[in-house]
């Protein structure tokens, strides 16, 4: 529907009855990204803020919360959800896998807020503490989620999160990690959720990560969204790395074009809400690695439009988007 109502392939997207308007530009001609950019992904994120969850599931109608990760997260990040959500998964026997699957999600993200984003050395015994009940939580609302509705992938992407953060072991997030894929097997969020699972700092090996990604990405049609997943490998490698400049090769630029033309700058690119993260993507790892044609052209189609994610890698993230985007 979004690749019609778009136009698949455009340098920039046609015009959307949904987009919401481009805010007033920050310094730079910067503006933060809010609600995926689409005023029916608004309207859901304003009910949930107000707790109203009758007015949450009209506003859902529209997508399908068990495979839109996108959507799913918007309600994921926003504080307060948890202290209403769990009257919903009590009361609404009809929507409760929803309510779960919300509730789940939600506990991920609220008990990384615990944890922070700190070494593990540096964090207390009682942030543990919290991060591991919240987790805990969220383990259970999302398995029974999986169970009433067994089609859903979300599920399955966000219990890839808890278990690396509950350190469950290999074979329970593998197992995790292919029960998502059989639902989808050209996934991107469980692809990059598998990429972050890969990093020597969650106990992979160096370079795995990026082979698995070159893999999955070969899999994909053209025109395919799962090619961000070349661009989010190069970015944990660069995180990964002791040298700023770890990305500045011909060889990584070459192939980070090469995935950004079959993917996002490919004609059959489907244009849908959020859009403008797939670009963040593309635009980080291209400015990491020095690039200076392709991002160019990624940066002119964002148009000053900024996602906090992947940026958040960096120290003052709006800043480094806003160095970039001048630069190109």
């Amino acid at each position: 529907m979004f690749g019609k109502l778009f136009g698949a392939g455009a340098e920039r997207p046609a015009a959307d009855p949904h987009a919401l308007p481009v805010p007033r530009r920050q310094k730079h001609g910067v503006y933060t990204l809010r609600a995926l950019g689409d005023a029916r992904v608004l309207a859901l994120v304003e009910a949930a803020d107000a707790g109203d969850w009758t007015a949450v599931k009209a506003a859902l109608a529209p997508f399908d919360l068990g495979r839109d990760h996108q959507v799913l997260g918007e309600l994921a990040v926003l504080d307060g959800v948890q202290d209403w959500i769990g009257r919903a998964v009590e009361e609404d026997k009809e929507h409760r896998a929803t309510a779960l699957l919300i509730s789940g999600t939600r506990h991920v993200d609220w008990g990384w807020e615990a944890r922070t984003a700190d070494r593990a050395v540096n964090v207390t015994q009682e942030q543990w503490r919290v991060f591991h009940e919240r987790l805990h939580i969220a383990e259970e609302h999302l398995l029974e989620a999986a169970e009433l509705r067994p089609d859903w992938i979300t599920p399955w992407r966000r219990l890839l999160t808890s278990g690396r953060g509950m350190s469950l072991g290999t074979a329970v997030n593998e197992t995790r990690r292919d029960a998502a894929l059989r639902r989808d097997p050209l996934d991107l969020e469980t692809h990059i959720e598998w990429v972050s699972q890969l990093q020597p700092r969650w106990g992979g090996e160096p370079g795995r990560a990026l082979a698995f990604a070159q893999e999955a990405a070969a899999r994909a049609p053209q025109g395919h969204r799962l090619g961000c997943v070349i661009a989010m490998a190069y970015i944990e490698e660069w995180v990964e790395a002791e040298r700023g400049d770890h990305l500045e090769t011909s060889e990584i630029q070459a192939q980070l074009r090469e995935a950004a033309d079959r993917s996002i700058l490919h004609p059959a690119y489907v244009w849908r809400p959020g859009w403008q993260h797939d670009y963040n993507l593309f635009a980080m790892a291209l400015s990491l690695s020095g690039e200076r044609h392709t991002v160019r052209r990624v940066f002119r189609t964002l148009d000053g439009a900024y996602t906090k994610w992947p940026w958040t890698y960096l120290a003052d993230p709006e800043k480094h988007f806003a160095r970039h985007h001048r630069r190109a």
